[in-house]
C-alpha cells in the first residue's frame, strides 16, 4: 500500500474512519495530510492524540482546499451532511469516498449539488484490524488517478474488490458487509452446541474460534475451492459426513441464499427510503 499524497479529509471520525486512518499512517501518510470533522468532542481528542490528525468539529472548515472527502457518517444523515458542504463541494469539485451503506453514488452526487466524481464502498468491520475485504463501485466522473486515491484509502482495510455495475452493492452488502455476523452467529451457535454435548464454556470457545480461524486461513492459503477443502475433510462414513448430511437435510444452502437475499434487498429499501 502507498502512502496518500494530497490531503484527506474524514467526514466523521468513528471506528471505520479509525481503522482508514490507522491504515493510511502505518502506510507512510503524514499525519499533517489527514484531517477529520467529528462533532463529538471525545472522539476528537482520540484521534487527536493518537495519530496526530487534524480534527475540527465543524465540516465546513475540514474540507476547505481538500481534494479528497471520505463520507464516513451513518446512512440517515448523510444527506443533511451533504447538503450542508453542496456549496463547497460544488467549488472545489473533490473525490468524494462514501462508506455508507445503502446511499448510491447518484444521491451522494445529488446532495452536493452537481455531477461530482464519487467513489462508494462497502468495507466491513474486520476492516478494524486490517483484515476487512471492501467492494467499491466508481461512478463515469472518477478519473483514473481517482480510482487510484480511493483504492490506496481502502486499502489500509484490507483486500479491495472492484464492481463495474452499482446495483450489485447491495449484494456486496450482504455477502460481506453483513456477513461477519454470519459468522459470528455460526460461533455462537457452535459454542452452544459444544456445551450442550458436555464441554465447559471455555473450551468449547477456543475449540470453536481456532476452528474458524484455521478453516478461514486454509481458504486463503491457496486457491483451492471451499467444495474442494470440504470434501478433503469428509470421510465417507465419517463423522464430518454425519454432520454434513444433518445440514443439507435441513436445507443450510437454502437458508444461507434467502438470508443473503434478505439482507440484499434490505439494502435496496434502505437507499429508496433516502431518496
Amino acid at each position: 500500500m502507498n502512502p496518500v499524497s494530497d490531503s484527506i479529509t474524514f467526514i466523521g471520525g468513528g471506528n471505520m474512519a479509525r481503522s482508514l486512518i490507522g491504515g493510511l499512517i502505518a502506510a507512510g501518510t503524514a499525519p499533517e495530510k489527514i484531517r477529520v470533522a467529528e462533532p463529538v468532542a471525545a472522539l476528537r481528542e482520540a484521534l487527536a492524540a493518537d495519530f496526530s490528525v487534524q480534527v475540527f468539529d465543524q465540516a465546513t472548515e475540514a474540507v476547505a482546499d481538500s481534494p479528497t472527502w471520505l463520507l464516513a457518517v451513518k446512512p440517515q444523515v448523510m444527506k443533511t451532511v451533504c447538503q450542508s458542504l453542496a456549496p463547497q463541494a460544488m467549488t472545489q469539485q473533490p473525490l468524494l469516498v462514501s462508506v455508507a451503506a445503502g446511499i448510491t453514488s447518484a444521491q451522494i452526487s445529488k446532495w452536493l449539488g452537481g455531477a461530482h466524481a464519487v467513489v462508494r464502498t462497502m468495507p466491513n468491520t474486520p476492516a478494524l484490524l486490517g483484515a476487512g475485504v471492501t467492494g467499491l463501485y466508481a461512478n463515469p466522473q472518477v478519473s483514473a488517478a481517482q480510482r487510484q486515491t480511493a483504492q490506496t484509502l481502502l486499502q489500509g482495510a484490507g483486500a479491495t474488490v472492484w464492481i463495474e455495475d452499482e446495483s450489485l452493492m447491495d449484494a456486496v452488502t450482504a455477502v460481506s458487509g453483513s456477513g461477519p455476523a454470519y459468522v459470528f452467529l455460526l460461533a455462537e451457535a457452535m459454542q452452544a452446541a459444544a456445551e450442550t454435548e458436555g464441554l465447559n464454556a471455555e473450551a468449547a470457545r477456543i475449540l470453536t474460534i481456532q476452528t474458524l480461524l484455521g478453516a478461514a486461513r486454509m481458504l486463503t492459503h491457496d486457491a483451492t475451492p471451499a467444495a474442494e477443502l470440504r470434501r478433503r475433510v469428509t470421510s465417507p462414513g465419517g463423522t464430518t459426513q454425519a454432520a454434513i448430511e444433518s445440514f443439507e437435510a435441513d436445507d443450510f444452502r437454502a437458508i444461507v441464499a434467502r438470508a443473503i437475499h434478505a439482507a440484499r434487498q434490505r439494502g435496496i429499501q434502505l437507499a429508496e427510503a433516502n431518496a
